[in-house]
């Protein structure tokens, strides 16, 4: 299984267009390395590709990476997997408007979600629609097997909707031919058992590293850019996901999903050397690894 971070980014990106904190300055002056918004493309063949989220920076991220250029048979992307209903997960999907036969795997509620959108993706070419909590999981073209996991009933803000523990999911990929398993859960309100079983088996786990503390985000950043407190599980303390981890010394662990006041954007702080030491990785936006 190939796998490509193509954006490693919370909402907004890195810098965001509308903050001035140092470290989005610092990324603007060219010393910290610019992030688009979270996105990965998988494949168990190199020749279909899968997109895990649709990033609104898609088509930048799409361009950058060659494995994903359209060849004499049109592009070799052939759908995407939707983790929640969050804007910045979903709407790369309308960057993808025109091409005929893309699949979209997401929860219950969040298909019920994208349904007002469905007309302006499909104007030019039906696409198929599926949930991705079939009960035996699902294949994908290329030979990589599937399933989804609830993580949580937190409902995006900007949507009306009844509570269901499956509006955040995280996916289990296994691939047919190598037998490497990839985790990608980049939302997480909290370590759950779940995750623990997700685990057990797994090559590589891709984890929301949104915050590095709690309370990382606030008062003060969250009135100059409009935002309410995190809903993510923070990497560090003593119920962090890094805590968590320790009981799995088995698979690969990557961080995605950095918010722009995360000071694990930056390699130089005590906060990315304790991860890195524990042997997590922070990698930047284009990183590929095979399973």
């Amino acid at each position: 299984m190939r796998v490509v971070l193509l954006g490693t980014a919370a909402a907004g990106g890195f810098p965001r267009w509308n903050c001035a904190c140092a470290q989005c300055s610092a990324a603007r002056d060219g010393k910290l390395p610019a992030r688009t918004q979270e996105c990965v493309a998988v494949s168990g063949n190199a020749r279909d590709w899968w997109l895990l989220n649709a990033s609104p920076d898609i088509r930048t991220q799409l361009n950058a990476t060659p494995a994903l250029a359209p060849g004499p048979g049109g592009t070799p992307v052939r759908g995407a997997l939707l983790t929640d209903a969050e804007p910045h997960h979903v709407m790369g999907l309308t960057g993808l408007y025109g091409t005929p036969g893309l699949k979209v795997y997401a929860s219950p509620p969040v298909l019920a979600a994208l349904s007002p959108l469905r007309p302006l993706l499909e104007r030019d070419a039906p696409w198929a629609w599926a949930d991705s909590f079939t009960e035996d999981g699902f294949v994908l073209a290329g030979g990589l097997v599937v399933s989804a996991h609830a993580l949580g009933s937190r409902v995006p803000g900007h949507l009306p909707g009844a509570a269901d523990d499956r509006w955040v999911t995280a996916y289990r990929i296994e691939d047919l031919a190598s037998g490497g398993v990839l985790v990608y859960a980049p939302c997480l309100g909290g370590w759950t058992p779940a995750l623990d079983d997700l685990l057990a088996g797994a090559a590589c786990v891709l984890l929301d590293g949104t915050l590095h503390a709690a309370g990382e985000e606030d008062t003060a950043v969250r009135v100059t850019r409009g935002r309410t407190p995190s809903w993510h599980l923070p990497v560090s303390g003593a119920d962090g996901s890094l805590a968590a981890l320790a009981r799995h010394p088995g698979p690969r662990v990557v961080y995605t999903h950095f918010d722009s006041a995360n000071p694990l954007l930056d390699p130089a702080t005590d906060a990315s050397a304790s991860v890195t030491g524990a042997g997590a990785e922070i990698p930047p936006d284009g990183t590929e690894f095979v399973l």
